[in-house]
């Protein structure tokens, strides 16, 4: 490279590398964004796209099913599973030019692909070259855990990364792993012809969600074909040909697969970084540690994303990516967003939630207010009701988190993340005028719901009633 000094060098193409690149190039810095693999990180090529396009596609697939009387479950004449993630490819390619080498390159950044590690407090080698800078960014994500048991060295064990690379649909599907990603997979491919097992170690799949809510999503995933198998996990596995075998559980259980996943968490991508030669400092699990501005111990050396160890979210990696950029160009001292972080499960139902939920509020300063979708018109007329809308609120009024469990509760959601990032009371929610008839309209009658619980307690209750005896007594 002609360059051998830099502004901001960041390592690392995924969400976080990229917003942080392109925010300092618009301050005016001179950037390089340095990425090993493909530009565009997990969440383009092996994590969100791919993921909900092949969802989408199990919904067509389960809808037609549905059409000629199959029953959810008994699918066994698969779609044409290849022209499937031929699509899932295409959708990916459609996406990626946004996140190309040309596109940084038309905003400002310098790209350069390679193995980069840090040699000195100020300077990396990037495949053999020093290069020096006034500031650098980590932004290397995580990769998907491998799991250890018996048997499981030279099994080709599919991940959320290598998942993508299947062209034929397996009869029986085994997942270990009973998370959200574990979770989609695991009901896309039933919907698509596959036998699927999941394995889960704890007493119940979504364990980051309220049990009611990951109740709702169990009954959906049974209904649509899916074993699940809690309290268990695997010890051993036989396999002839390193693709399709047995798996044997700690209670003796049995299992046959012609493909099995992993869905066990993710780890961080430090080790070859050369972080001690940088006084960059990591946690117990190997995540980088930083300040709550994304600063690390070096000074000069910032962090974002999946590496930090915050909630391994785009969206998060994304805002984060902003604030350490801005920090570090600007000189000022932004602390990265961790209060609202909303979150969404991609199955049918779909799960969200943000900030403080049920099973986290603290009786005397929170109540809870819940909405059957039994109890919401659009929920009826598309017989979608197993879902609700949960609201949790300050004894004041002002909303502090919640819930949604049904059809497009990531679009709902948004609705309740700003509610809470910007410290609304129910009250402005509810007089706020709504389209009816749709799925947010619970959110409304929630907010609604605590409003009136208000104004029938108290002292408000009271000047509400003297008013309107008074209004009264003077219209006779």
């Amino acid at each position: 490279m002609a360059e051998t000094s830099w502004d901001l060098i960041v390592i690392g193409g995924g969400s976080a590398g990229l917003v942080a690149s392109k925010a300092a190039a618009n301050f005016g810095a001179k950037v390089l964004l340095i990425e090993k693999d493909r530009l565009g990180g997990d969440c383009l090529w092996t994590g969100c796209v791919p993921s909900k396009t092949l969802i989408a596609a199990a919904h067509v697939a389960s809808a037609a099913a549905l059409a000629q009387g199959v029953r959810p479950g008994q699918q066994r004449m698969a779609p044409d599973f290849l022209e499937t993630m031929r699509n899932v490819d295409s959708a990916v390619q459609t996406i990626a030019p946004t996140d190309s080498r040309e596109a940084l390159e038309a905003e400002g950044v310098a790209v350069a692909a390679g193995h980069a590690h840090f040699v000195s407090e100020r300077s990396i080698s990037l495949d053999g070259e020093e290069i020096t800078f006034a500031q650098a960014l980590i932004a290397t994500g995580t990769s998907p855990t491998t799991p250890q048991f018996e048997g499981a060295e030279g099994l080709q064990i599919l991940n959320s990364a290598s998942f993508w690379d299947l062209r034929e649909l397996p009869e029986e599907f085994v997942i270990l792993g009973g998370g959200a990603i574990g979770c989609e997979l695991g009901q896309a491919m039933a919907r698509l012809g596959s036998k699927v097992t999941i394995v889960q170690r704890g007493p119940r799949i979504l364990p980051k969600e309220e049990e009611a809510a990951a109740r709702v999503v169990h009954d959906a995933m049974v209904a649509d074909g899916v074993t699940i198998i809690t309290g268990r996990s695997a010890v051993s596995v036989s396999t002839t040909d390193n693709l399709a075998g047995t798996l044997t559980l700690d209670d003796g259980q049995m299992l046959r697969f012609g493909r099995l996943a992993a869905a066990l968490g993710r780890r961080p991508e430090t080790a070859a970084l050369g972080l001690d030669a940088a006084g960059v400092a990591t946690d117990n699990a190997g995540f980088v540690s930083v300040d709550a501005a994304l600063r690390t111990a070096n000074k000069r050396v910032w962090a974002a994303g999946d590496i930090t160890g915050m909630p391994q979210f785009t969206h998060t990696a994304g805002v984060n990516g902003s604030v350490a950029a801005t920090n570090a160009i600007l000189g000022l001292r932004r602390k990265a967003q961790t209060r609202v972080i909303p979150r969404v499960t991609f199955t049918s139902p779909e799960v969200a939630a943000v900030g403080i939920t049920a099973s986290d509020a603290e009786p005397g300063k929170h109540r809870v207010v819940t909405i059957q979708h039994a109890h919401t018109d659009r929920a009826i007329t598309e017989s979608a009701t197993s879902g609700f809308t949960q609201i949790v609120v300050e004894n004041g009024g002002r909303v502090v988190g919640g819930t949604i469990v049904g059809p497009r509760a990531g679009e709902t959601i948004g609705e309740l993340t700003l509610a809470v990032h910007q410290k609304l009371s129910t009250s402005a929610i509810a007089s706020a005028i709504h389209p009816y008839p749709t799925y947010s309209d619970a959110l409304w009658n929630a907010a609604v719901a605590d409003v009136r619980r208000r104004l029938d307690a108290g002292v408000m209750a009271r000047a509400i009633k003297l008013l309107s005896r008074v209004r009264l007594a003077r219209m006779r």
